[in-house]
């Protein structure tokens, strides 16, 4: 992480200097604006990595320059083999999007299946509880 924090520092620095640069040879509001929202969250960015650091306190094996792969190698999460969620999540977005060009009435109704679909793709695997009436 010690890299990464120091790559995300070194590119908000580059952005800080060519917004400078940009501004000096008479470059447009936009760009100068895009180049330091840029430089914004290259320093969020960078500064979450080293908070990150810290806060472990210790080195992790991307650190090391003498780890293997296998050292960082570790359970990455859960991730369904067979859902059907992400296609009306996507169908969904894909409308709220369309929605914006063609009418708000269409956004709306775009809006309520996109919660719709989030839901249920983030409850897919939870189990109702069982009643205590017997």
């Amino acid at each position: 992480m010690k890299a990464n924090w120091k790559l995300f520092s070194g590119l908000s620095i580059f952005y800080v200097i060519m917004a400078i640069v940009y501004y000096s040879v008479g470059g447009e509001a936009v760009g100068i604006t895009g180049m330091t929202l840029a430089a914004c969250l290259a320093g969020m960015i960078g500064f979450y990595v080293w908070f990150t650091q810290k806060r472990i306190g210790t080195a992790i094996p991307s650190d090391n320059d003498l780890a293997e792969i296998a050292d960082d190698a570790g359970e990455l999460g859960f991730y369904s083999p067979h859902s059907w969620w992400p296609l009306p999540v996507a169908l969904s977005a894909t409308a709220m999007g369309l929605g914006l060009i063609i009418g708000w009435w269409l956004t709306l109704i775009a809006l309520g299946s996109l919660v719709i679909s989030i839901i249920g793709m983030v409850t897919e695997y939870e189990k109702p509880i069982a009643s205590s009436v017997h």
